[in-house]
């Protein structure tokens, strides 16, 4: 491999004329290469000793000109770690943050302004960002977009969302060739050749514009994706500042689809944990006045079918203290929901006894979950979220759903531009200072901020369950909650809200869950978020088996594995809970194609008996014209055992490993 990669870069220096600076990762499998071509500062990348990444261009355009064109290196430094990160919650316990780093001072012959590129190699991927280093004519500036590119040295299948035709990442994820797109949000995930896959996004968006890429084939064959950062009104991408950093540019390499998901290069990214204190933040499990409301039984707004009234949250909170869920939530509990009302969030409707509700849940062992719905209106959740948050946190309330339905924020910019950025984190620092944990629903698209802001639990982003209960267009297909793991899950927890058991279309007609009852169950630990809402209404979970799996499984984990991952077709997940308990909870899925898929039980502890609880496709099974037929056996197990996981149709497998 190393002398493949130095007659790459050999070939590289006589077609440039200048040598490159390079940095691997601490596995050697990955090298990123700098160079200055004709005064242009450019990168490439070299995987397993295929150049993947041919040169690209890096750089920013201001309003008076490029900041990358013209340039020399007038400083190289490198630097490496090794070290490992506790998480509040996640997906694993700790985490490993080991690269090697590459910084290069840049400056311009005319006009000697600097820019400085920083580049880290991870074994399963990079990261690179500018800085604008404190200098003269650069304190307040305009960045009209980005000049970086990835060119990818050829075409390939790809998953993405159109940017302009998908309101709030709601979207279906489709495959097609790079070339066919046109832009498209991150994460973008490409199977860019057998055996490997690739994810480009970003990482640590703080005050900034969020990240589009826009495919162009080259007479090469090679397909650039140009960085189109999203505007404000004014046409301008970024207002920076003295001493301005851009977000990382991310690219995740993984030999399988599920390499991806179990990359941590983004969360590593991200700065450490800026909360002393994490002990008040708490993951678990939630029920939510929310599936009856979308299926139209219950409303919103005040009336003779009000959701949120006093009476039937508390008959939530009795139903939650039963089960062992730690929350619910009540959409629909503050004026503004009716016509013509004014919302705020400092008080309640008359028929809801927010003190009253709060203090019961809290005697039952539960809490109350508010609800922050803005309509776009951002500007007045910043004048209310310190005292609205002062008021909860005295209630007990620990969780708050924030929401911004509304083309712009606040009449006027897009969520994803510089300015909902700001906003979202002057939300996220607010609610911490008062110990409240954020589920954001409209978001800017994640970038692993809960690392450094653990209250920031989870976040939409992305076609959910409700989509089951009204959509036009029949619902979620089957291979949905199968390409979400590898697209939009690739950028942090997501609140798809699963375990909608019932499955009746009494709303829009063949409109439904498209999956069978043990699918639902699997979803809950396929698609994860720590913040994980039972999302149907209680009384379809009244009497009901399958419920038992949902009751016992927790939404923060120690380790996570994935023994099988085809994008769009079919993912197994493994994940084994915190603390001593030893216990692996498994879900399996797969598309509108039935399979059979062989799990090999390697991740238990060797000899060691395990009880299995098996919640499972019944063999009439069918998500069509029977979901709800499911088996739930018992099974004693070991590590050398193989178990034959058997999918119906759009159906799952819902596993619990208890050792015995």
């Amino acid at each position: 491999m190393k002398r493949v990669l130095l007659a790459a870069l050999a070939m590289l220096t006589a077609v440039t004329g200048f040598s490159a600076d390079v940095v691997s990762s601490p596995d050697g499998r990955i090298s990123l290469s700098f160079i200055i071509n004709k005064g242009k500062p450019c990168y490439s990348l070299t995987i397993d000793g295929t150049e993947v990444v041919k040169p690209s261009r890096l750089g920013l355009r201001l309003a008076d000109g490029a900041l990358g064109e013209n340039v020399k290196a007038t400083d190289r430094q490198r630097d490496s770690r090794d070290e490992r990160w506790v998480q509040p919650w996640g997906e694993d316990d700790t985490v490993r943050n080991h690269y090697n780093e590459l910084s290069i001072d840049l400056r311009e012959h005319q006009g000697g302004r600097r820019l400085r590129v920083v580049a880290r190699v991870f074994d399963d991927g990079i990261g690179f960002r500018y800085e604008i280093p404190e200098q003269p004519g650069l304190g307040e500036f305009q960045i009209m977009d980005e000049l970086t590119e990835v060119r990818l040295a050829h075409d390939a299948p790809a998953w993405s969302i159109p940017t302009n035709r998908t309101a709030y990442f709601e979207g279906l994820y489709e495959r097609t060739a790079l070339t066919a797109k046109d832009t498209v949000c991150v994460p973008l995930t490409v199977e860019y050749a057998p055996g490997l896959f690739l994810a480009l996004h970003e990482a640590n968006l703080t005050d900034y514009a969020s990240l589009n890429l826009t495919p162009r084939r080259q007479a090469d064959g090679s397909v650039a994706l140009l960085a189109a950062l999203t505007p404000w009104q004014s046409g301008v991408k970024v207002y920076g500042h003295r001493g301005m950093v851009s977000p990382w540019r991310t690219i995740v390499v993984g030999r399988t689809a599920g390499d991806l998901m179990l990359s941590r290069l983004m969360l590593n990214l991200n700065e450490p944990c800026q909360i002393d204190d994490t002990s008040w933040i708490e993951p678990g499990r939630y029920l939510g006045i929310w599936w009856s409301i979308h299926k139209k039984q219950n409303t919103w707004e005040m009336g003779p079918t009000h959701g949120a009234t006093t009476e039937n949250v508390m008959r939530y909170i009795d139903f939650a203290a039963r089960h062992g869920f730690a929350g619910v939530l009540a959409e629909g509990w503050n004026p503004g929901w009716g016509k013509g009302e004014t919302v705020t969030y400092l008080r309640a409707y008359p028929d809801f006894d927010i003190e009253r509700v709060c203090r019961y849940a809290l005697d039952k062992g539960v809490r109350f979950i508010g609800h922050m719905e803005s309509w776009g209106n951002a500007a007045l959740i910043e004048r209310e979220m310190d005292q609205a948050f002062a008021w909860y946190s005295r209630l007990g309330i620990r969780a708050v759903k924030t929401g911004y339905v509304g083309s712009v924020l606040d009449g006027k910019e897009l969520a994803k531009s510089q300015y909902g950025i700001r906003h979202y984190r002057r939300v996220i620092e607010c609610a911490a200072r008062h110990r409240i944990m954020i589920d954001n629903h409209e978001p800017a698209m994640p970038t692993g901020l809960q690392r450094t802001w653990p209250n920031l639990m989870t976040q939409e982003g992305v076609r959910g369950q409700e989509y089951n209960a009204w959509s036009a267009d029949g619902g979620n297909p089957p291979s949905h909650t199968a390409t979400l793991p590898f697209t939009r899950g690739l950028a942090g927890p997501m609140d798809f809200t699963p375990a909608i058991f019932w499955q009746g279309d009494d709303v829009v007609p063949g409109t439904h869950p498209h999956s069978t009852l043990a699918k639902q169950l699997a979803e809950f630990v396929v698609l994860y978020s720590p913040l994980q809402m039972a999302a149907d209404a209680i009384e379809n979970y009244e009497g009901q088996p399958a419920l038992t799996f949902i009751e016992s499984c927790p939404t923060t984990w120690s380790r996570t594995l994935v023994p099988h991952s085809k994008i769009g077709e079919y993912v197994t997940v493994a994940r084994r809970e915190r603390g001593d308990g030893g216990r692996w909870f498994v879900g399996s899925i797969t598309d509108e194609h039935a399979r059979a898929l062989d799990l090999r039980l390697d991740f238990l502890e060797p000899g060691r008996e395990y009880r299995a609880m098996i919640y499972a496709d019944a063999a009439d099974a069918d998500y069509e014209r029977n979901p709800y037929a499911m088996e739930i056996r018992q099974l004693t197990v070991t590590s050398s055992d193989v178990l034959t996981l058997r999918l119906v149709r759009s159906g799952g497998c819902a596993i619990r490993f208890e050792p015995k």
